[in-house]
């Protein structure tokens, strides 16, 4: 294992020392627990919307508390839940009279933290707390009509977090920021290539192998299986095999916009990311759909792995306008706030 850090066990923790030092402007943390980010300029009268997760994916989930989305963020050790506690004291310190929204990924461990974080909210504290939970990621099993949603919560979280910030910032209710929320979650549809392993530092070695010469199909991001395995093809033809499994899950008629986030995970040239934004281009003008923005870069990482996903976010009237919404965050900035 080469990593740049101290001991394994401090690594979250200097990471966030870190931040808070690098963006005094835009985040501090509530009490004295570094895992419990919030912002540094709270909105009185506005929803507050929270989120959390475990480390090891930046810029998610911290890195996207700021103006125009997110207010506060629990977070956990890599690839661990962060603990009800500290939800509870994020929720505490965004709350202004509002209520508070958490939107977070389809996870159990963070479901069930989450959860008990909303109730211990409701009886201690008397703040009201919605729920959205994003699951998108293509390569997971679907579940039946009616029933709750059984896919992993990948990339695709970014536009959730990005329109129900510009509902919030809006001055938009509770309710409706949840259903802004709810209707960008149910929009948006991911799938990912992964072409080689990540460590989480306080393992030590990688948490899966896979051949120089290999690429999976669909590998979630925390190493996750996906749905195929295979000889590492050209970028037209991953591009090709990701984009039409997104468009037969999510069908489009022609001339429907759409959002596109090409995301590298941690280890991928920005050089890479852009030819299979090309591609996706290509695609999608065959098909008749217009794209209405393109988002490129890191935006959900998992630590050092090198591989992308897709995602794709169905648009409306409603939703391009909070998509196009201002937004000032450590880690992402768009237009004028």
């Amino acid at each position: 294992m080469k990593k740049i850090m101290n001991a394994p066990e401090n690594y979250v923790n200097e990471m966030l020392e870190g931040i808070y030092l690098a963006h005094p402007d835009y985040v501090t943390h509530a009490g004295e627990n570094l895992r419990c980010l919030v912002t540094s300029k709270i909105v009185e009268g506005k929803v507050g919307i929270a989120t959390g997760g475990g480390s090891g994916h930046l810029p998610l989930f911290l890195g996207y508390v700021g103006k125009g989305m997110l207010d506060g963020c629990s977070v956990g050790d890599v690839f661990q839940s962060p603990s009800a506690e500290q939800m509870l004291e994020v929720t505490k310190r965004i709350d202004t009279g509002a209520g508070v929204l958490y939107i977070y990924g389809n996870y159990n461990g963070d479901i069930f933290n989450f959860e008990m974080a909303a109730e211990m909210a409701d009886m201690e504290e008397g703040i009201k707390v919605e729920q959205v939970v994003a699951g998108e990621d293509v390569a997971s099993p679907q579940a039946a009509p009616g029933e709750k949603n059984t896919r992993r919560g990948v990339a695709g979280i970014f536009f959730v977090y990005k329109c129900a910030g510009g509902a919030a910032t809006a001055g938009k209710e509770l309710s409706e920021v949840k259903r802004i929320a709810e209707k960008a979650a149910s929009n948006v549809r991911t799938m990912g290539v992964a072409l080689t392993p990540c460590t989480v530092p306080r393992v030590g070695y990688p948490g899966f192998e896979i051949a120089e010469d290999e690429m999976e199909i669909g590998m979630g991001i925390h190493g996750e299986p996906g749905i195929r395995r295979g000889k590492l093809e050209s970028a037209d033809e991953i591009t090709t095999e990701m984009l039409e499994k997104i468009l037969k899950d999510i069908p489009y008629e022609s001339g429907e916009e759409a959002a596109v986030l090409v995301n590298g995970l941690g280890a991928t040239p920005l050089d890479e990311q852009y030819i299979v934004a090309r591609r996706v281009h290509q695609i999608l003008k065959e098909r008749g759909i217009e794209v209405y923005r393109y988002y490129v870069g890191e935006y959900v990482t998992s630590i050092e792995m090198a591989g992308l996903s897709i995602s794709l976010l169905k648009l409306d009237e409603e939703l391009k306008g909070y998509l196009d919404a201002p937004a000032d965050t450590p880690f992402f900035k768009q237009g004028n706030v």
